[in-house]
Order: C-alpha cells, then structure tokens, then sequence
C-alpha cells in the first residue's frame, strides 16, 4: 500500500486491523461513491501520490484493511475513522504530532477533539509543502471561538489575515498558543521607534511607560486584541 515510490514524505506504516486484510479501494467505491469523487481531487490524493498510484493511497491508507467492513456490508467497529482517533493521521504527519505534545496546544492528545474537526480529509485545496487547508480560518476557528469573530465596531487589521497571523494552530511554546512571546508578536507590525532618550514611540505615542508594565495585551491596555466596540486603541 505504502512505499518509496508512491509517497512524497516520510510515513509509518499503515493501519492494521486484527483479522481484516487490504481489499483496494474499489471495494470502498460501491458504497462511498461521493467520498471517493472528492478525494481524487483532494489535497491528500495529489500530494501523497502521482498518477495511477493516487488512489492506492486513499482509504485503506487512513481507514485500515477493509475486509471485514466490505465483508459485513458496512459498520463502524470493523473500521478504523480517523476522527475517532487521530493517531491515523500521525503517522503520515509527525511534524504536527511533535506541535501536539509542546506546552500550549489543541485538546487533540486529551481526545478532547480531532483532526477532522478543523480539516477536511477527503476534499479541499492544497497547503505549498503538504497539509489539508482549512476552509476558511475563520469559519474553522470560529465554530468554537465565537466570541473572537465578532463583528466589532472597531476590528483589529489583524483578524482580516487569519487566526494563524497571530496563533499557531497545533500547538505552541507560547501561552494562548501565539506564535511569538509577549509583545515580541504585535511589534512586528506595529513598529517602534526611539526618537529620543526615555522615549519610546509606537502609533504616535509614547510607550516607555507602559511596556514596563507588562505586554501589549496584559499590561492593562490593548486587552481586546481580536476587536472592539467601544474605541480603535482596542482597550475594552
């Protein structure tokens, strides 16, 4: 199912089940004729594998040997699902896995969720140098962090460039899983300048005072990072 010659990065083995064996997925057609549509255009099927070789990487691949799926007619105890266990996506994706276990990450290790729930595995555009891309980032993110997306009166410029501007998805070293710490993050757009000494300018105004009270966001200032409704400083 797996080897050299048919996969573009480093992977595990595939799945197993006790007792089933590997069928092909032509077997997995007659009932999943819709799903097995979409992935010959998806992002798994054309970065996995060229050719011919691009459906020999599809569901037994991620779903186990389906002998005993095919065999009962269906069911969801004879077949492994991904989403029920993303440990089926790790062996493709260890990069992703390593992100998992740092400090500050998705509850997807607790079991709290899964891949499945921000990436669609069976249809959807291609990420440059591999990975399933998110529908939008916001519409993904926004199904659990509602109160982030708004709409606010005032909206930091930030939100219009994606969640991942400003956090990394999987996991980070940084709280609140950011991809950079403190306000290391918000200076890289926001640009400070020295204009003399004991001072210390960013947006028209001088900060010296406040940056040593801690970070953008925790030092009592811009709290309302995502946006407000109340001022453009985004300070409540």
């Amino acid at each position: 199912m797996v080897s050299c010659a048919t996969v573009t990065r480093t992977v595990v083995v595939p799945p197993t089940i006790p007792g089933a064996e590997f069928v092909g997925n032509q077997n997995c057609s007659q009932c999943h004729a819709e799903i097995v549509r979409d992935f010959k255009t998806s992002s798994h099927a054309r970065l996995m594998a060229k050719g011919t070789n691009a459906m020999q990487l599809g569901c037994e691949g991620c779903h186990g040997p389906g002998s005993l799926h095919a065999q009962a007619g269906g069911g969801r105890n004879n077949i492994l699902n991904p989403r029920r266990d993303s440990q089926a996506c790790f062996v493709c994706h260890l990069d992703k896995q390593g992100e998992f276990n740092l400090p500050h990450h998705h509850p997807v290790p607790e079991g709290k969720m899964s891949c499945a729930d921000c990436h669609h595995p069976h249809k959807g555009s291609a990420i440059a140098g591999g990975g399933t891309q998110l529908a939008t980032e916001k519409e993904t993110c926004g199904k659990c962090h509602t109160a982030q997306m708004g709409p606010f009166v005032f909206e930091h410029e930030a939100i219009r460039e994606g969640c991942t501007t400003c956090h990394k998805p999987h996991g980070s070293v940084n709280r609140r899983m950011l991809t950079e710490r403190n306000s290391t993050l918000c200076l890289k757009c926001h640009f400070q300048q020295q204009t003399a000494p004991g001072v210390l300018v960013i947006g028209g105004r001088n900060h010296v005072g406040s940056m040593a009270r801690g970070s953008c966001f925790s030092g009592g200032c811009h709290e309302e990072v995502h946006g407000s409704n109340i001022g453009s400083s985004l300070r409540f």
